[in-house]
């Protein structure tokens, strides 16, 4: 079998394998994701509806490391949709400062993401959560059925835990198809009602991506860049953090990776930019947004600074095909949410191959130890419990 055009023989003797095949599995995962949502969809409408429903709720969406930019890539689309407070806070941010997030009088449904349910953090929010707001109840979208999140939460009446298919639960080093198949969940439970794109219109959007741009990003791989900034507006704000975090997992930190808005990055950071950069913008679809996105797509092509820059876009515009761009198929008139899985995959693409021409290895890429797959050295402190 082959993975992004390599055999599985080369693969496993690069230590790829696991993560190439993640990579490419992602369209398959999210039908069996929207599948596996339908069966439970009676069940999640009970506990989730009551939750969503007062006007005084609030929504906390957390995870650590890419979990956490989940929720900053849905945080405002959801915002927008259930006209409701949804926040987006990491579970690093929860556990070091409960007394600043957390409101002891507002009813909160806290949304934990968790790939193995198992970093310390994960847990001990939940617990500092229930311990602090009484009228908080307890969502867990997780993809690893012996994780601590699963394992400990799956029976208790104020929380529902979500188990996904089992192939989302990544081996590789890097969250490739445990981000995706996660996103798509949350947005299928809480984005229901709102006009949608068909999770199969997804699919196949995310198969043709595999086939018409992996050698592409593939030769972009190989180009010796030292810097790469990944930008977007609104939800490919976050989207572009775990863009920047895959590219510096998967290369051991051997290229410096940022990321930023369209409107952010004049603001300072736009000095990291220099003929060793490579500049990807993700173009949203939505028609205002769209503008700001071009407008500086425009500009940098026209300051010629960056080594290159290559847009990443739904709809074709003779801004964006003024130089290089990769075009996603058949989402032309979609709503942005549903760009977010395809954009990703062409960071995790880009992330595979320059880490393998850095004679990395993607399924355990980090030779220093100081990172692991789950987060290890937190020390879980007792709260001492005083008024919020």
């Amino acid at each position: 079998m082959t993975f992004l055009d390599l055999d599985e023989s080369a693969l496993s003797r690069a230590g790829a394998l696991h993560t190439a095949r993640e990579i490419a599995q992602q369209p398959r995962s999210w039908l069996r994701t929207e599948s596996l949502l339908s069966g439970l969809s009676g069940r999640i409408e009970d506990f989730v509806r009551p939750l969503t429903a007062g006007a005084d709720s609030r929504i906390i969406l957390t995870g650590a490391g890419s979990s956490s930019f989940i929720g900053e890539a849905l945080a405002p689309l959801l915002l927008q949709h259930l006209d409701r407070r949804v926040e987006a806070i990491a579970t690093t941010d929860l556990l070091a400062a409960p007394y600043l997030y957390l409101q002891q009088n507002v009813p909160t449904l806290l949304v934990s993401f968790g790939r193995s349910g198992n970093s310390p953090e994960s847990a001990a929010v939940v617990d500092v959560a229930n311990r602090l707001v009484p009228k908080c109840r307890q969502l867990v979208l997780t993809c690893n059925e012996h994780g601590a999140l699963y394992q400990r939460f799956r029976n208790r009446d104020d929380t529902l835990v979500i188990l996904l298919p089992p192939e989302t639960h990544d081996q590789g080093f890097a969250m490739t198809s445990s981000f995706t198949s996660m996103l798509l969940a949350a947005w299928l439970i809480f984005g229901q009602g709102a006009e949608v794109a068909p999770v199969a219109t997804i699919a196949r959007a995310g198969e043709l991506l595999l086939s018409q741009h992996n050698a592409a990003l593939r030769e972009l791989a190989a180009r010796k860049f030292s810097r790469v900034v990944y930008l977007g507006s609104g939800c490919f704000k976050g989207l572009a953090r775990e863009a920047a975090l895959k590219l510096l997992e998967m290369t051991d930190g051997q290229i410096v990776a940022n990321s930023d808005s369209a409107l952010g990055f004049r603001h300072g950071p736009k000095a990291i930019v220099n003929g060793d950069t490579l500049v990807f913008v993700f173009v949203s679809n939505d028609s205002y947004t769209r503008r700001y996105d071009l407008d500086l797509l425009r500009e940098l092509r026209a300051e010629g600074r960056a080594g290159r820059v290559v847009a990443v876009t739904a709809q074709k515009s003779a801004v964006a095909s003024g130089g290089e761009f990769l075009s996603i198929s058949g989402l032309e008139a979609a709503q942005d949410v549903f760009l977010l899985f395809p954009y990703i995959v062409c960071a995790q693409i880009y992330a595979f191959h320059r880490s393998l021409a850095l004679g990395n290895s993607p399924d355990e890429p980090i030779m220093s130890g100081t990172v692991n797959r789950v987060v290890r050295g937190v020390t879980v402190h007792i709260l001492q419990t005083r008024l919020l």
